[in-house]
């Protein structure tokens, strides 16, 4: 038997119990070493994002190949007692999205089997990272993690190639270019750090009020050249003035539930710049006059999702000495029920504040 947290409904967890199936030659069993948490997570736990069915939740997962079959072991390249971390998308590897690149709209699975968001009559059962094990399915797609790097900062993968595929893959950012980054939690310093790995001259990181602070003083610690709280500044103003009154090449939105920021990314972006919007709104946008993307020629892209050279590009990033990964603002909780309650209204910004990297770490470890 095996111990997960399952979501049965809206903000109520519950610790219950599965029996692991044998594996077949085609799959195999993680054994969760620790899972990072982010904002789908505590979307799911307050209901904005109902699936109307029970789930073990958890999508960062990082953990140490249990069980696996020998198919699986081949085309995985990885043995029992690896540590590896779990891609959130599963791949056919043969449909016309997978075979382009765009596995993340695979048509035989995309977001309906996304791990973290399975229904648990689906078996067998655990298909999140909030437990004990976490089941890997034969389109899963697996990466290696380094050997110096720890299971709980290793789950900054996600993120950090969200920052790497939003902020320097999708734009095509290149060496010599202003950068404007707005939003300053996690995936936005990974997208600060991508930029300036990629040689960016100038990369501005934007926030908003006082629960941002720490987290542009942690943007500064990453190196990011200008820091705006735009409650207080005009983020177009502070550009120019740091940069003898350049714009950005390339603006990646990150913020979420910030529908004013989109406005902002378009003023902030060049004549013939590049606009990344990868946050969510959650709302209309005021202040947004589509005749300014037409009167710059803007490039507008939006970004869903990491692949796999991303988080390959992540793991670089979180090996590189240069940017602070350990010293950033993390809670981590063990794999109850009540604690993890409370460490997802506090994400939910419902008590306290809001960690930067908020971790799940199994009993068993």
């Amino acid at each position: 038997m095996t111990c997960a947290l399952v979501l049965e409904s809206v903000r109520s967890l519950a610790e219950r119990s599965f029996e692991r199936r044998p594996v077949n030659p085609d799959d195999g069993w993680l054994q969760v070493e620790a899972c990072g948490l982010c904002g789908t997570d505590h979307e799911q736990f307050t209901g904005q994002l109902n699936g109307g069915f029970a789930f073990v939740p958890g999508h960062e997962t990082v953990g140490v190949i249990d069980e696996i079959g020998a198919s699986a072991a081949a085309r995985w390249s990885v043995g029992a007692g690896d540590r590896v971390a779990v891609e959130v998308f599963q791949r056919c590897g043969r449909c016309g999205d997978c075979i382009a690149g765009s596995y993340n709209r695979c048509r035989a699975h995309g977001l309906r089997d996304m791990y973290g968001f399975v229904d648990i009559d689906r078996t067998p059962s655990l298909w999140g990272g909030y437990a004990e094990h976490q089941y890997l399915a034969p389109d899963s797609l697996l990466l290696r993690v380094p050997d110096d790097l720890d299971p709980v900062t290793a789950t900054l993968f996600n993120p950090v190639g969200a920052g790497v595929r939003w902020g320097v893959t999708v734009p095509g950012t290149r060496p010599g270019d202003v950068v404007a980054v707005l939003g300053p939690g996690i995936r936005g310093i990974a997208a600060c750090a991508a930029a300036i790995t990629a040689g960016a001259a100038t990369v501005m990181v934007t926030g908003a009020g006082e629960r941002d602070a720490p987290r542009l003083a942690m943007a500064r610690r990453f190196g990011a050249d200008l820091t705006v709280d735009v409650t207080r500044d005009d983020p177009v103003v502070a550009l120019r003035d740091s940069t003898g009154g350049r714009l950005a090449d390339v603006v990646v939105d990150v913020t979420a539930k910030a529908p004013q920021a989109v406005a902002q990314a378009i003023a902030l972006a060049r004549p013939g710049g590049t606009v990344v919007i990868a946050g969510t709104r959650g709302s209309a946008v005021p202040e947004f006059l589509v005749d300014h993307v037409v009167f710059k020629e803007l490039r507008v892209i939006g970004a869903l999702g990491v692949d796999t050279a991303a988080y390959q590009s992540a793991f670089s990033l979180l090996t590189d000495r240069q940017f602070p990964w350990t010293d950033i603002d993390r809670r981590v909780e063990p794999l109850a029920a009540d604690r993890v309650t409370d460490l997802l209204e506090t994400m939910a910004g419902e008590r306290g504040t809001p960690p930067l990297h908020a971790v799940v770490v199994p009993m068993n470890r």
